[in-house]
């Protein structure tokens, strides 16, 4: 399965990482926004927008190339320790989980709603042939119009 980012504002919800939206603002508390959501949301208060969670610290909102170039890719950990890039890894693969997870728990709750909706509307469609069908007959008891 393939599963793409996206912005965790519940009113927004963009796909991220395409040619359209390539960057986007991530943080410590594991939520990405993108860059229209990041601003507005950051540029009021430092609270990330999903969570409620602080992100005083400089390092809790970054702006990641979801797309990077080869270049980036070969440099970004160039120099690391292997356990500080070990670290990075598993914290990175964490985040996608999250991500992963979030998704799937939100594409069931919407499933659910819409099952809800047709419930409701077969109920109600139901009803409403049943008064039909019962009109029709009261109708045709009755005999012959005149």
């Amino acid at each position: 399965m393939d599963v793409e980012l996206r912005c965790n504002n519940t009113r927004c919800r963009k796909p991220l990482g395409n040619a359209d939206n390539p960057r986007a603002c991530v943080t410590t508390c594991s939520h990405i926004f993108c860059i229209d959501c990041a601003d507005g949301a950051f540029g009021i208060s430092l609270l990330c927008p999903s969570c409620q969670t602080s992100l005083t610290s400089k390092s809790d909102i970054v702006l990641a190339e979801l797309n990077p170039p080869e270049d980036y890719k070969s440099s970004v950990l160039a120099g690391l320790r292997p356990d500080i890039i070990a670290d990075v890894c598993q914290r990175a693969l964490s985040f996608w989980t999250y991500q992963v997870a979030q998704e799937l728990a939100y594409q069931e709750a919407v499933q659910k709603m819409q099952e809800s909706q047709r419930n409701r509307m077969e109920e109600q469609a139901s009803v409403a042939i049943t008064q039909a069908n019962s009109e029709l007959g009261r109708k045709s008891s009755r005999g012959p119009a005149l």
